[in-house]
């Protein structure tokens, strides 16, 4: 059991949003009033405002276990590609992971909650830190992925994502056939067939839509809410989050790209997983401040 945090008036902190869409970025605020019966916290925001009434800023009352002091300030002259950041976005700090440089103190952001990739400045970002049991700790850099070329064979098993409206965040199941090019490969689906369902479907994809298949995760026994997952559906693995965890080993999972909710079976589901850089990262997970 990690010691109780206890933050009193007038302290600034960092809340973390559970908004649909909005989740694991976190807002600065300024506590109002700390409830240690019910272990709730009475908040500020300093960027968010009232629906109400745009000239005031936002109040609201949390739970403690999305509330952390601020993390320390740092000064860094430059990232790598593979550290874990927070960039600033929205009035909110997102967590990431740098891709690469481009240019004078500027970087790719890779956002593995949403597959997106953004642009930053150095004064936007700061390392990754993770409170937990009352101190801050930065992810070693063993897990960290570094910059290393994917190698595509003849015959080799991938996932192949789509680039097409309605399809961003899936993945389907597919066979490398042979190269087509420097940079492109022909591939044969597992689970789509041409238009006749004569036979099973071919296509030229651009190497940077192709993965190796993931780390099996069949041993986890159950899903938290707000973890981030792969969904199986219309025949391809589709990037979504916990929203609700239900009786029977099922779940309701929320999906960004269509702000849709789903139920799913345990067995359709499997731990999230991005591939950056040659190397399977797993996603932050919800923080903690309780065992």
């Amino acid at each position: 059991m990690a010691e109780e945090v206890k933050f009193s008036k007038g302290t600034e902190v960092e809340v973390r949003s559970e908004e649909p869409g909005f989740e694991g970025s976190w807002y600065t605020a300024t506590v109002l009033r700390f409830r240690s019966t019910t272990g709730r916290v009475s908040v500020q925001y300093h960027s968010l405002m009232s629906e109400e009434d745009e000239s005031k800023a936002l109040t609201a009352v949390v739970d403690i276990a999305h509330v952390r002091p601020l993390p320390p300030v740092e000064a860094v002259a430059a990232f790598e590609p593979g550290d874990e950041v927070d960039a600033f976005y929205n009035d909110g700090w997102w967590d990431g992971t740098i891709k690469e440089a481009v240019g004078d103190s500027k970087y790719v952001v890779h956002f593995s909650r949403t597959g997106e990739e953004m642009e930053f400045g150095t004064s936007d970002l700061r390392h990754h830190l993770d409170w937990i049991d009352g101190k801050w700790v930065l992810k070693d850099k063993t897990v960290l992925q570094r910059k290393s070329e994917t190698k595509f064979s003849d015959g080799m098993i991938v996932e192949v994502s789509s680039d097409e409206e309605g399809f961003c965040g899936a993945w389907f199941a597919a066979v490398i056939v042979n190269p087509t090019g420097k940079n492109s490969f022909l591939v044969e689906y597992q689970n789509l067939r041409t238009d006749d369902e004569a036979e099973l479907l071919r296509e030229t994809v651009d190497s940077k839509l192709i993965r190796p298949i993931p780390p099996d995760t069949s041993k986890v026994k159950s899903f938290a809410r707000l973890e981030e997952v792969d969904a199986w559906y219309n025949e391809a693995w589709w990037v979504g989050v916990i929203s609700k965890v239900l009786k029977g080993s099922k779940y309701i999972v929320y999906f960004r790209h269509s702000k849709e909710e789903l139920e799913f079976q345990h067995s359709e589901l499997r731990l999230h997983q991005d591939w950056i850089n040659g190397r399977w990262v797993r996603a932050s997970q919800a923080l903690k401040l309780y065992d």
